[in-house]
C-alpha cells in the first residue's frame, strides 16, 4: 500500500510540473506577443515634458527675456536689476569667514554627504543663535539646513500645501513664491501692500483673500522688492490676524537685520504668541555670498500644531540631502555677535549708495521714490500720465536701456505695474551716474507742460 501511495504521489507531482510548465510557456508566448505589439506601436520618438514643468514660469524671466534690446552704444551698461550684491565687485564677504572656510577645506572633514537635515553642530549653532536673538528656546530638531533660502521656501510650500490648496503671497513680492506654487498645482492669491504706509500689509485685503482652501500666508520682512521693514505694532497686527483665522505663517527673513541706521528689524518668530511660524533665512544676503547656497528653515511651534509638518520636513529634506557640506561647516563659527561690525559696515555702505541715488532724483518730474528702510532695494513709482510716450513700466524700462544704458526691473516682475525696482549695490559713482541718466531720460520724455511745473 505504501509503495502504491508513493507511486501515485510521484505521478501527481509530475503531472503538476507538466501543467506548470505549460502555463509558463503560455505566459512566455503571451509576453512575447505583447512586447511585439508594443514595439510595433512605438515606431516614432514621442517624449513629453511633465505637466508640472510646462506650467512653470518665472515672471522675471518672462519679462526680462523680452527686454533683450541693445543698450545705448555710447554709454556703458549699468545693471541695477540683479539682486546679487557681488555684481560690481565692491562688496565682499568677511575675511575672517574666508579664513575659516580655508581651514575647514584643508581639514578634509567636510567632503562627504552631510545628514539630510544638516550637520548636527550646524543645526545646533542656528538653534542657539536664534534662541538668543528671539529670546526663546529653539530645539535643534526644529532646524533644517537647505541649499539656499529658495530651497527652504520650496520645502515649506511642498510640505504645507497640496494641489488645489491656496497660499497668500504679497504684492509686490518675490516671484519665486508663485514659481514654486504653480509648479506644484497650488493656487496663489495676492494680498496688497500699501506703498504710502511703508509697504505695510493691507490686512483687510488679506481677510478678503482667505477661504477654506487657504493653508498659509507668506510674509517677507524686510522686503524684496520694497526695501521696507515693518514696525513692531504692524508685526503684532499680522500675528493677531493669523491667530484669528488659524493660518500658519511662512516668514521669509533672508534680509533679517539688514536695516539702515536708526531702523529696527523685528522677526515674526519673536512675537508670534501661539501662532505657528516657519522662518526661512540664510547666508546669501547678510554675508554677501549668494552663490554659496546655504539657507535654513526653523519651525517655531511650542504647542505642537505643526507636529505633522515636522515629520514632513524630515522626509522632504531627504529629496536632495540638504545644503553644501563645506559651506554649512562655517555656521558654528560665524553665527555670533563677532560679525556685527561687518554687518554694520555693509549696511552703512548700502545706505549711502541708496541716499546718493535718491538725492540724484530729487525733484524729477514723473517719478515718486518710496524711500527704503533697508535691504538693497527701493521701488520707484512711474507717473505715466506725466509722460508723453511712456505707457507703462515695461515701456519705461525698454526705452531707458535703449537710450541711457541703465537696466532696472519693471514692477510687473513683482505684480505691481507702473513701478520699477532699483538694486543699490553698485558703487557710489555708478549710483550717482545712473540717477543722472534716469533724470536726463525723464526730462526728455516728460510732457512739455510738466517740465516747469
Amino acid at each position: 500500500v505504501s509503495t502504491q501511495s508513493t507511486g501515485s504521489s510521484e505521478h501527481q507531482t509530475i503531472k503538476k510540473v507538466n501543467i506548470s510548465e505549460e502555463k509558463m510557456s503560455e505566459v512566455a508566448v503571451e509576453q512575447k506577443k505583447r512586447l511585439e505589439a508594443l514595439k510595433n506601436s512605438r515606431t516614432e520618438w514621442k517624449i513629453r515634458a511633465s505637466a508640472n514643468s510646462m506650467r512653470t514660469t518665472n515672471p522675471i524671466r518672462a519679462i526680462v527675456d523680452n527686454l533683450k534690446i541693445p543698450p545705448a552704444p555710447d554709454k556703458p551698461l549699468i545693471p541695477l536689476s540683479i539682486g546679487d550684491p557681488r555684481v560690481f565687485g565692491n562688496l565682499h564677504e568677511p575675511e575672517e569667514m574666508r579664513a575659516i572656510l580655508k581651514k575647514n577645506l584643508d581639514s578634509r572633514k567636510f567632503n562627504g554627504y552631510p545628514p539630510s537635515q544638516g550637520y548636527l553642530e550646524s543645526r545646533q549653532a542656528i538653534a542657539s543663535y536664534f534662541s538668543k536673538v528671539h529670546d526663546q528656546n529653539i530645539p535643534y530638531q526644529d532646524v533644517f539646513i537647505t541649499s539656499g533660502c529658495s530651497h527652504a521656501i520650496e520645502m515649506c510650500i511642498a510640505v504645507m500645501a497640496n494641489p488645489g490648496d491656496t497660499i497668500l503671497v504679497p504684492r509686490p513680492g518675490f516671484p519665486f513664491y508663485e514659481v514654486v506654487c504653480v509648479n506644484r498645482g497650488i493656487t496663489v492669491k495676492y494680498y496688497n501692500l500699501k506703498p504710502d504706509q511703508n509697504w505695510e500689509v493691507d490686512l483687510e485685503d488679506v481677510k478678503q483673500k482667505i477661504d477654506q482652501n487657504t493653508v498659509a500666508i507668506v510674509i517677507n520682512n524686510p522686503s524684496n522688492p520694497c526695501g521696507s521693514s515693518f514696525s513692531l505694532q504692524h508685526i503684532k497686527d499680522i500675528i493677531r490676524l493669523a491667530d484669528q483665522y488659524k493660518l500658519p505663517i511662512l516668514s521669509d527673513e533672508i534680509y533679517d537685520g539688514m536695516v539702515f541706521e536708526g531702523q529696527q528689524c523685528y522677526s515674526l518668530a519673536r512675537f508670534r504668541g501661539d501662532v505657528p511660524v516657519l522662518v526661512v533665512g540664510g547666508m546669501a544676503k547678510r554675508f554677501l555670498v549668494p552663490g554659496w547656497r546655504i539657507g535654513w528653515l526653523i519651525i517655531h511651534d511650542h504647542l505642537g500644531y505643526l507636529n505633522q509638518v515636522r515629520e514632513g520636513m524630515n522626509k522632504q529634506s531627504t529629496v536632495i540631502l540638504g545644503g553644501n557640506s563645506l559651506m554649512q561647516s562655517l555656521l558654528p563659527h560665524i553665527l555670533s555677535d563677532s560679525f556685527q561690525p561687518f554687518f554694520d559696515s555693509t549696511m552703512k555702505q548700502l545706505e549711502k549708495q541708496a541716499t546718493l541715488f535718491m538725492k540724484g532724483l530729487e525733484g524729477v518730474k514723473g517719478l515718486r521714490i518710496i524711500p527704503p528702510k533697508g535691504t538693497m532695494y527701493l521701488m520707484v513709482e512711474i507717473l505715466t500720465n506725466e509722460f508723453q510716450d511712456i505707457e507703462d513700466d515695461v515701456s519705461f524700462t525698454k526705452k531707458l536701456i535703449e537710450e541711457e544704458s541703465v537696466f532696472v526691473l519693471p514692477g510687473q516682475c513683482f505684480y505691481l505695474p507702473k513701478f520699477f525696482r532699483i538694486v543699490f549695490c553698485a558703487p557710489e559713482d555708478k549710483m550717482i551716474e545712473s540717477a543722472a541718466r534716469i533724470k536726463r531720460f525723464c526730462l526728455k520724455h516728460i510732457k512739455p507742460d510738466n517740465q516747469s511745473s
